[in-house]
């Protein structure tokens, strides 16, 4: 391992990028005992919306503090924390671009070199050190703390993890040999293998605690100053820490292997950073602090070598940076302030939008049914859904008053709409029904009220039509589960105005979204491509290629299996939308009449309890041929298919670029960050110019 002083010239002669810098701020804190903490505070002198990030800078700036702590004889212990609400989010992506590829091997071995120093000390002088966990902890965020001998952590925090797999990089700051060794094997591939390939998954603050990962759980505004009196408590030994003995024997090598089967299922061993990710957890066993970080260092390089990196740092930009501005959308100065919404309908999405609405624009939000047992029913579960959030702790009974008031119920069109600026339709999914809600409200409407249709695939110039001012009528079709799924399709009708256009841009703002601009066209764009993809391996099944060959040939390249992905939609939708796509364009899109008969069935999977072996009730109901493909054939034949589909969505202006029909996928459907969503990878093997005559990028 280079020595840490060439390190540090290498940094001034690689990194010249306007990095923005986490500083470390070192104060220290007299503890009750007479003992003296030096607390080093991250800062990057921006508010919460700006996490701390690790650049090549920041580094040398906590260095420079934990040296100086260690240094200082009145220090008799050392502790890491963030700023309010945010630990660190981890390396600065785009600081670690412009090191080029000397650049990388510097700033992990700089990392590592850094980070000990709370845990191991100088080489000269250690002391006990505390990691306090008061927010989002991710990727080098986690590992700060991982380096300490103690850690604490906020129940509060909302994301903890090392979500680096999903990235196509690794835990490379030492979590892949601290965390299975802190917390044991098992737990630790959870945390840096099995989340990330779930669409990066992350662990709550209360999760964290019961893996192991911290050593005390504190809640309150007062966090900070109970984490202190418990590290007095360590200091002085009136506080003992006690941890679970980690087995290092076979239990270690059946973990191991385990997380490699998951990780093959996942990928389908497409993923080089997945794979060297189990290598880590393998070595993790026997290898000591300095080869388990070396092997970090050299499996961080590998991975800056793969495609796949290059193909998440474009993910990684669209989501951080595309998605903030979104390709197309009109001015935002055309927008009209939103002081009330309406929603028409009051089932599970209409209540879930009510929920959502409420907690992010904090405005009168007024639901409407047919009757009003239904209405009042709608009413009931955005009320359940706040008071579990206040049996969390994560909100306080006076803004869980507050919320709850602003929510009402009503069967009365005129009374709930007359004052609304913004109403959404969360209707039954047929064109009929949808008209005649909107021309109801509209007869009580404000004139500038703009209309909102959650509509998954249906027409937003043909729902509009008939309306006296169709050009107030926007889609804002949101993805299942409405809280989790981070996608807006906001679709413009042929006559939508720019100012409802900029409206539904600003709500899905102030919902906390990610938007993409589509033209109105079926199914617009996540559904449709869904609709291709799932269209065509019903037609390879239906000609009789078996199930569990289909489900086999997607690994890697879909968050999940397709059938698998039938089963979370549902048959009946899955079947309607392709009912649409196929009617519109019957030359590509295929319906499958043994998908129709599991609908005809009422059947919710075609798989059965364990939701990998086909239902025998479903079995019965399928007609098969007797062509039978290999899963690399089902493969091929199927990313063509896709790969058609892109060009001519592309041609017919249906979405803006390439990278949004990227962004929509990676959000709206869990696509990989490590292939680049779709195009990326179509590109990547080919399939893109044998199909359309050329790339996507």
């Amino acid at each position: 391992m280079t020595d840490i002083n060439t390190l540090l010239a290498d940094v001034e002669k690689l990194f010249t990028d306007d990095e923005v810098v986490t500083a470390a701020k070192l104060q220290k804190v007299n503890l009750p005992s007479g003992k003296v903490l030096g607390l080093v505070t991250l800062d990057n002198g921006h508010d919460h919306t700006r996490p701390n990030t690790f650049g090549p800078k920041s580094l040398v700036e906590l260095n420079t503090a934990y040296d100086a702590a260690l240094a200082d004889p009145e220090i008799d212990a050392i502790a890491v924390t963030g700023k309010p609400f945010i630990l660190a989010a981890g390396a600065d992506l785009t600081s670690l671009q412009a090191g080029g590829p000397d650049g990388i091997r510097t700033i992990a071995e700089l990392g590592h070199a850094v980070f000990r120093k709370l845990g191991d000390g100088d080489g000269t002088t250690k002391k006990p050190s505390f990691g306090f966990i008061n927010g989002l902890a991710l990727g080098g965020g986690l590992e700060v703390a991982l380096h300490a001998d103690y850690r604490t952590i906020q129940d509060s925090v909302p994301a903890v993890g090392l979500p680096e797999v999903m990235l196509g990089l690794i835990p490379g700051w030492g979590g892949g040999y601290l965390l299975p060794n802190l917390i044991g094997p098992a737990k630790a591939a959870k945390v840096f293998i099995e989340n990330p390939l779930n669409n990066g998954k992350v662990l709550k603050g209360t999760e964290a605690f019961d893996l192991g990962i911290a050593d005390a759980i504190f809640g309150g505004a007062d966090y900070l100053e109970q984490s202190l009196l418990w590290a007095d408590g360590v200091l002085s030994g009136t506080v003992e820490v006690s941890r679970e003995e980690i087995d290092r024997g076979e239990a270690w090598d059946e973990a191991a292997k385990n997380a490699g089967f998951f990780a093959w299922a996942k990928t389908g061993d497409a993923s080089p950073a997945a794979k060297k990710a189990v290598e880590l957890l393998t070595l993790a066993k026997t290898a000591s602090r300095d080869e388990g970080f070396a092997a970090e260092d050299d499996a961080l390089v590998a991975m800056s070598k793969t495609p796949q990196l290059l193909a998440s740092l474009y993910s990684f930009d669209l989501v951080q940076k595309r998605a903030k501005r979104p390709a197309g959308a009109p001015d935002k100065a055309l927008a009209q302030k939103v002081t009330k919404v309406g929603i028409i309908g009051a089932g599970l999405m209409a209540s879930q939008f009510a929920l959502l609405f409420v907690q992010r624009l904090k405005v009168p939000v007024v639901m409407v049914d047919l009757d009003q047992e239904r209405a009042d029913k709608g009413v009931a579960y955005v009320h359940a859904e706040l008071d579990k959030k206040l049996a969390k702790g994560r909100a306080s009974q006076d803004a869980t008053n507050r919320l709850k008031a602003l929510v009402t119920a009503s069967v009365d069109y005129e009374e709930a709409f007359s004052d609304a600026d913004f109403i959404i339709e969360a209707v039954f999914e047929e064109m009929g029904v949808k008209k005649t809600v909107f021309a109801n409200a509209e007869a009580v409407a404000p004139e500038t009220a703009v209309f909102a249709t959650n509509t998954s695939s249906l027409s937003i110039t043909e729902m509009a039509a008939d309306l006296k001012n169709p050009e107030r009528v926007v889609g804002f079709h949101f993805f299942n589960p409405v809280a989790v799924m981070p996608l807006l399709e906001i679709i413009s009708g042929e006559k939508t105005s720019d100012a409802a256009l900029a409206t539904a841009f600003a709500t899905s703002k102030a919902l906390k979204k990610t938007s993409i601009l589509v033209k109105d066209s079926p199914s617009f764009i996540v559904n449709r491509l869904l609709g291709r993809f799932m269209g065509e391996i019903a037609k390879i099944a239906d000609e009789g290629t078996p199930i569990d060959v289909v489900e086999s040939a997607f690994a890697g390249v879909t968050p999940m299996s397709p059938y698998q992905l039938i089963g979370l939609v549902g048959p009946a939708i899955a079947y309607h939308n392709n009912e649409t796509l196929a009617k519109a364009f019957p030359e590509r899109f295929y319906l499958s009449e043994n998908l129709h008969k599991v609908v005809e069935a009422k059947k919710a999977s075609f798989f059965g309890a364990d939701g990998r072996t086909l239902d025998p009730e479903v079995e019965a109901l399928l007609t098969v041929g007797d062509v039978v493909k290999t899963a690399d054939e089902v493969r091929q034949q199927t990313l063509e298919a896709i790969a058609d589909e892109i060009g001519r969505m592309l041609d017919e202006g249906v979405a803006q670029a390439a990278e949004d029909i990227d962004l929509g996928m990676i959000t709206g459907a869990g696509f990989q960050f490590w292939n680049g969503g779709i195009t990326q990878l179509l590109d990547r093997e080919g399939i893109s110019e044998k199909v359309t005559g050329k790339k996507f990028h």
